[in-house]
């Protein structure tokens, strides 16, 4: 097959808006239905606390760099519970 050798390029324009719907009610289906999105908040949270608990000096001095830095939000200092 002959290619066009005009040295013009062509616009493909591709929208994947359907594709985009179709692929996040599968995630939502494959969830189940019972997923409860507030306690995944909650656990979330919990294991971001266990995360930045109990930092030793050289921790904590990193950790707030992110901080100051803008990479990290500033959570509550102190330790988590067993």
């Amino acid at each position: 097959m002959p290619q066009d050798d005009s040295g013009e390029h062509a616009v493909f324009e591709i929208d994947l808006t359907l594709e985009e719907a179709r692929r996040r009610a599968e995630v939502v289906t494959a969830l189940g239905s019972d997923w409860n999105p507030m306690e995944a908040m909650r656990a979330e949270e919990a294991a971001y606390d266990a995360l930045y608990s109990d930092l030793d000096a050289r921790q904590q001095e990193t950790y707030d760099m992110l901080v100051a830095a803008g990479v990290l939000p500033r959570r509550k200092p102190g330790h988590v519970a067993d």
